[in-house]
């Protein structure tokens, strides 16, 4: 079963729930994360497809919360689906973080029932 986690490791909120839901990276442990920090590791074009299959849109997978959204003015623009893909794949900030997958299922930022729903599956065996 795959279990990755997108994250920005300058985030002190992304870091505070890998802490708290116990998220191990794979190599420290065979049941493991594979752990992607965004901005060292750019999304592909794949990896940022896959997510969208598994959210149901590339909307669901952006941040409006980043600070170049206010920059350069996105919130006065009629946004496609192609135009969240193209931000989130040229400017990591774009993707509401972290983003976890485990098995077939996705977790989308940080709210509190996102993160009771990822603390949730990670436990079960």
């Amino acid at each position: 079963m795959m279990k990755k986690i997108y994250y920005l490791g300058t985030c002190s909120t992304c870091e505070a729930i890998i802490r708290e839901t116990g998220i191990k990276p794979a190599d420290q442990n065979k049941n493991g994360f594979i752990m992607q920090d965004v901005k060292t590791e750019k999304i592909t074009a794949a990896q940022i497809d896959e997510m969208k299959k598994m959210a149901g849109s590339y909307e669901a997978l952006f941040s409006r919360r980043a600070l170049k959204y206010k920059e350069l003015r996105l919130k006065d623009k009629q946004l496609t689906e192609k135009d969240y893909r193209r931000y989130i794949l040229e400017e990591y900030t774009f993707l509401k973080r972290p983003v976890a997958i485990i098995g077939d299922k996705i977790f989308i930022g940080n709210d509190k029932k996102t993160r009771a729903a990822l603390k949730s599956a990670i436990e079960i065996p």
